[in-house]
Order: C-alpha cells, then sequence, then structure tokens
C-alpha cells in the first residue's frame, strides 16, 4: 500500500492507475468482482487491462434491529448466508428478528442483481483467485462483507483493491483479506468523493452497459472445422463465455442446421446462462438429403463423438464438463453418445426423437431432460415410453401449447430456460 494523495480525475482513470499495480496478477487469471454501483466503473478498467472477467458482487450487510449500522452477518447470491454468532448474542437478535432482517435484504439483493446481470449467473470463482474492486471504501463494512462472501463462494485467494481507503480500515481489511491493495491511504480521509475530480453518480444503466462490454469482449466466438469426412469437412460455430461451466455440444435434427433460427436462439440463451456451445452440422448438404443419411443414427453417434473430441483438445474448454443438446433425430444420436461416453455430464432433448436410440437407452448414464410440446401428441407418446428406459436420473417437461418446433409465442423461450437450468444444475454440482 502507499499512502499517494495524487488526486483521481474519475473512476476511469482510477481504474487504469489500480490496472498498473494489480498488473502482477495477470498470470493468475483473477475474477474481478466490483461492488456496485460506483466500482463497476473502475473494476472494468483493471479487467480490460488484465484480460480478466468481470463481474458484480452483490451482498447486502445485516444491520442488527436496534442497531442497523451494527453488522451482524452478510448475505449473497446463491443463498450464501454469512451470520457473525457472537454480535448476536451481543446484540441479543432473535432468531426471528434475524430471518425478517434477511428476508429484506434477501429481496433486495436478488432485485440488484437481476437489474444489474438480467439472466445471466454470478461468474463461478470456487478455487479462483478474486479481486473485489470499489471506487472507495471508508468504513469497510460493504468490502468486509464481500471477502466473506467472495470465501463462502470458495474463492481461492482474496484480495481487496481500491483507489482510496484510510489507514486504519487497510490494516482491518487486512486481517480477513489475503491482500488488500489502495493507491492512496490518506491519514486525513473524510469522504470518497473528495479524493475525485469526478464524482458524480453511477446509474444503473451504465452499470449493465459495462457489464455486458466485459462480457461480450471475454466471449470467444468463432467458426471451425471440426468434423472431418473424407474429403469433406463439417464446420461449426463455436461459442465460450468468460469463466464457462461447461459446453454444450448441439445435435440438430433432420431439416435443421448450425444456422437453424431455433438452435442459434437456445446456444445464445446457454451462453447467457454461462455455458459454452458448438453448434454444427452433422452431415454435409448432400447426405441432408438422403433420408437414410438423417435417420442413421450410429453415423451421427460416430460424428457426434468426434465433435465431443474436439471440444476436449481445445486448451480452454477441454478441462470443462461436456453436454448434450439434441433436437429430433439429433436427441437420439445424443442419447446413444452418451451411452458408449461416460464422460457426458448431461442430456437435454427438444422435441427428440429419444425412441430411435433404441437399446443404448438403457446404458445412459448421463441426466437427461426430455422436453416435448403439450401438442406435439405422437413424439410425447414416444419421449414417455422411452424415459421409461432410462436407468439414469431423468425428467420429461411437457410445454402446454407447444407443437413439435416450438414456433409458439413463448414456448421455445420456455424450453431454452429449462435446458440452461438443467445443464447449469448438473454441471456445477458435478
Amino acid at each position: 500500500m502507499t499512502a499517494d494523495t495524487t488526486r483521481l480525475r474519475d473512476r476511469r482513470d482510477a481504474g487504469r492507475r489500480l490496472a498498473e499495480r494489480l498488473a502482477s496478477l495477470r498470470d493468475e487469471r483473477p475474477v474481478l468482482l466490483a461492488l456496485p454501483r460506483g466500482g463497476v466503473p473502475v473494476a472494468h478498467e483493471v479487467a480490460r487491462a488484465l484480460g480478466a472477467p468481470l463481474d458484480v458482487l452483490v451482498v447486502r450487510k445485516l444491520g442488527a434491529p436496534v442497531q442497523p449500522e451494527l453488522g451482524i452477518g452478510a448475505i449473497g447470491e446463491g443463498g450464501v448466508r454469512v451470520i457473525s454468532s457472537d454480535i448476536v448474542a451481543a446484540t441479543h437478535t432473535t432468531n426471528e428478528q434475524l430471518l425478517a432482517v434477511e428476508a429484506r435484504e434477501r429481496a433486495e439483493l436478488d432485485r440488484r442483481a437481476r437489474v444489474y446481470r438480467g439472466a445471466r449467473p454470478m461468474l463461478p470463482i470456487d478455487g479462483r483467485t478474486v479481486v473485489i474492486v470499489d471506487d472507495g471504501i471508508a468504513t469497510g463494512g460493504t468490502a468486509r462483507a464481500a471477502i466473506a462472501v467472495a470465501r463462502a463462494h470458495g474463492a481461492a485467494r482474496v484480495i481487496v483493491a481500491t483507489p482510496v481507503a484510510p489507514p486504519d480500515t487497510v490494516a482491518l481489511l487486512a486481517l480477513e483479506a489475503d491482500d488488500v491493495i489502495a493507491l492512496a491511504t490518506p491519514a486525513g480521509f473524510s469522504a470518497i468523493g473528495q479524493w475525485y475530480d469526478d464524482f458524480s453518480q453511477v446509474s444503473d444503466d451504465e452499470v449493465v452497459e459495462l457489464l455486458d462490454a466485459a462480457f461480450d469482449r471475454g466471449t470467444r466466438c468463432e467458426e471451425v472445422d471440426v468434423v472431418h469426412v473424407g474429403p469433406l469437412t463439417l464446420a461449426g460455430t463455436f461459442t465460450l463465455p468468460p469463466v464457462a461451466v461447461g459446453v454444450v455440444v448441439f445435435a440438430h435434427g433432420s431439416g435443421s442446421s448450425r444456422h437453424s433460427p431455433r438452435n442459434r436462439y437456445v446456444a445464445e440463451r446457454l451462453v447467457q446462462a454461462g455455458l459454452g456451445t458448438l453448434l454444427l452440422d452433422l452431415l454435409t448438404p448432400d447426405e441432408e438429403l438422403e433420408h437414410a443419411q438423417v435417420f442413421d443414427v450410429d453415423l451421427l453417434v460416430a460424428r457426434l463423438r468426434a465433435a465431443c473430441a474436439w471440444v476436449r483438445a481445445d486448451v480452454d474448454a477441454g478441462a470443462l464438463p461436456l453436454g448434450l443438446f439434441g433436437a429430433s433425430t439429433g436427441a437420439a444420436a445424443a442419447l446413444a453418445t452418451a451411452a458408449v461416453d461416460p464422460m457426458i455430464a448431461a442430456v437435454v432433448s427438444r422435441g427428440g426423437r429419444p425412441d430411435l436410440a433404441g437399446d443404448a437407452l438403457t446404458h445412459v448414464r448421463a441426466p437427461t431432460l426430455l422436453i416435448v410440446g403439450g401438442d406435439d401428441t405422437l413424439v410425447l407418446e414416444l419421449n414417455e415410453r422411452a424415459a421409461t428406459l432410462l436407468p439414469c436420473e431423468h425428467r420429461t417437461e411437457v410445454i402446454p401449447g407447444a407443437t413439435h418446433l416450438f414456433e409458439e409465442p413463448g414456448t421455445l423461450e420456455q424450453a431454452a430456460a429449462l435446458a440452461a437450468a438443467w445443464f447449469t444444475r448438473v454441471m456445477t454440482a458435478g
């Protein structure tokens, strides 16, 4: 730390200066967690300089009922709850009072998380170096809560970084964080804003804009050659968001392709949920015209397994859990692949034909979700029969009013949300 009291032009200037002090962390591949709202513009500059993913850390301090400024604990996303039993006892806070305070703060925490991040989940930080960033720290109450929440989420190392904080607060935080970095630690500290030329309020819209920009910047998206078929190559579109929790390979059905608006929509929703996706054409255009090829499950499985091998060989995605998403005949290929590949983490079928997988269904071990339209009566019956053969964890979700292609308003959105929830639950649990 340093006692340099040089004034800061604004939060972005503070972020650029802070990035210089944190440059040595680049090799640790840290995750930047900003305390909203003021910490976001600062952390955005640091994340850009370090090439690191950025998210907000939404925490709420739990104040004692008789003395709200005194923290008796803190809560964070994902049900994280950190309580100081000594302070609870000292303030004579009853369990009923504690639950009432927590319920009120939990509602506000959930609201803010939805505003800032939308459909995206919090970036996973288990086992990672985490840098908590704010635009300035006064008493350290929120920062201490953030440290506790980050550790509860499994962070391996927690660093607090801020442009300015008083020396006694830095010393207090150093007792709980692995390191505290402050550009300025003035003894005459009275307010954070006094060290900025421009300390105007940060809006929710600006927070959302910066988080979206950081997410897009950290997302890898490229056209790739995945499967080689003699002299031909099957192309794919590979997308990997920052700090992904897994990768999902798509197996499209007959008459579809990686350019299908339905497949692309589902893939976009999965990426927003923190999942990588590989959309590819399992058949060449000429093969698509051959009815026998379209329903050749063994052929589709061979190529889907080659696609899985491609993902596992990728330097960024290879160690991540791998799931399969199949539609129509592609669902049969996905299930048959899972039957012979015990490392498949999860399978989702949308309007699929799992019956075409035959006896392979009895060998599937990956948790499987079957999504079927309520008005797709024939396929619904086939799915219900197939489900009875699955020895793994499985569930059938019927979307009312949906037909085979999920073209009815809102039905594809429901299917995508179900798929994202299934993959993330299974992959994060694993």
